[in-house]
């Protein structure tokens, strides 16, 4: 096996950990699902779930990866030797793949989306109606969603390809940044629009009467999905990190970046929502229904404006997506680059075409196979189904208790606080919340998939 790549830099660790975590859970995903849940309460839940049940599962995968410069199979296998915790790893090489074959053909929608910005398709030249109209109309046709999901599949597996250093570091670097801006310059133009404080005050005022155990699930679940945990890429991409950074520091950095990211995005979607009149808990194609409309809108009195802001937005978006989704596929593409011995480059193309194929399926689940049904679901929603309320939450479990309850408590001090330099009075707390809390926390996320 050659020498394994590391990251350059401190500030490259936290980019490319943030981009792994904010991605479309934040843009795409935590609008929709905060309005579904009463807005600011969510908010308010949804934070403190990330910081004492998602932020200690994070430093669980750092640890197990930095420990032992692995995937998430060999990993097991070298820090828990003749044991069956290997194959609890092995699940965590299989589950990201399946979120990113359906998660490819949502970016492939920002792929499509951001085309139409270019063409001036949002800027005023368009009737309501058709704008209203293009994402149905879109997802349930055959051949538009498939080229755009081929495209952004086409972009992940390039920039994986480049290897860490020259791919996915360089990548981040500069699309993280990036990200920041465009979402703050977009949320400028939102709490700008006629009827759009009802946005700013429904993410502002919170109504605790709407919180109920179903709303605590889902910012438990979100907070997984938007973090990227459970799959192994947290692990995956600490396996890269050098000895002597600091991982509750990198751990807080992210889990802050990716929170701040996240409210940033809803102050800059819901605002426009409500100026659209449209219901905040409209689901999942909240954002790629309310903002064109938004676009189009203003594109009646400032086109130029328009023009700029509408590919500002599904820029970030796709950006966004790619961060994310590169962290997806390298998860596998490390699996067969150590513990099989291919090279990146097949690797990388193995198993990009095999999340392509499985994301055809889910991309014509809107289309011509919506009447096939897997337990009631389209493909694409019993995907989403069984890795957001199943596979995530178990890899999150097979990841605590292997660091809380079978990796000796010494060995984990000593990776945590860099053999005694650093985090030694935090230690107690982040290991007992790794212990305990967490694995409640992930608990609950299986009983309300059960119950509620």
């Amino acid at each position: 096996m050659s020498q394994r790549e590391h990251f350059g830099s401190r500030f490259a660790v936290i980019a490319a950990m943030a981009g792994s975590a904010v991605g479309l859970g934040n843009i795409w995903r935590f609008p929709y699902v905060l309005g579904e849940y009463g807005g600011a309460a969510f908010i308010l839940v949804y934070v403190a779930a990330s910081l004492f049940v998602a932020l200690p599962i994070f430093y669980a995968e750092s640890v197990i990866g930095r420990r032992s410069r692995l995937d998430t199979y060999g990993a097991m296998r070298k820090l828990a030797p003749g044991s069956a915790w290997k194959w609890a790893g092995l699940l965590t090489v299989v589950s990201p793949l399946l979120i990113l074959s359906y998660y490819s053909v949502v970016g492939g929608w920002s792929v499509e989306y951001l085309f139409k910005s270019l063409s001036y398709s949002f800027t005023g030249n368009s009737t309501e109606a058709e704008v209203q109209n293009f994402f149905p109309q879109f997802i349930s046709s055959t051949w538009q969603p498939l080229v755009s999901h081929t495209i952004f599949m086409a972009m992940v597996a390039g920039i994986v390809l480049g290897g860490i250093k020259k791919g996915i570091e360089r990548f981040s670097k500069v699309a993280m940044p990036l990200l920041f801006v465009l979402i703050i310059v977009i949320l400028a133009y939102a709490i700008s629009l006629p009827g759009s404080f009802a946005g700013v005050e429904y993410l502002l005022k919170p109504d605790f009467s709407r919180l109920s155990a179903d709303a605590v699930a889902a910012a438990l679940g979100q907070a997984f999905f938007s973090l990227s945990l459970g799959v192994g890429t947290v692990l995956t991409y600490a396996s890269y990190v050098k000895k002597d950074e600091n991982l509750m520091v990198s751990g807080v950095e992210t889990a802050v970046s990716d929170l701040v990211f996240a409210i940033i995005a809803a102050f800059a979607v819901m605002p426009a929502v409500f100026a659209a009149g449209i219901a905040p808990g409209s689901g999942p194609g909240l954002v790629f229904q309310t903002l064109p409309f938004i676009f189009n809108k203003m594109g009646q009195g400032m086109p130029l404006l328009s023009y700029l802001i509408s590919i500002s937005f599904f820029v970030t978006i796709l950006a966004a997506a790619l961060t994310s989704a590169i962290s997806m596929l390298e998860v596998g593409v490390a699996f067969l680059v150590d513990e099989k011995g291919f090279k990146r480059r097949s690797a990388t193309l193995l198993l990009a075409f095999c999340t392509w194929l499985i994301g055809v399926v889910c991309s014509l689940s809107f289309g011509p196979l919506s009447e096939v049904k897997l337990l009631g679901l389209t493909f694409f929603d019993f995907l989403d189904k069984l890795c957001s309320n199943w596979l995530l939450p178990l890899g999150g479990l097979v990841f605590t208790l292997f660091v809380g309850w079978r990796m000796k408590k010494a060995d984990v001090h000593d990776e945590f606080t860099n053999a005694g330099s650093c985090n030694r009075r935090t230690f107690p707390i982040i290991y007992i919340l790794i212990r305990y809390v967490a694995p409640i926390g992930i608990a609950i996320i299986f009983l309300s998939s059960l119950f509620l």
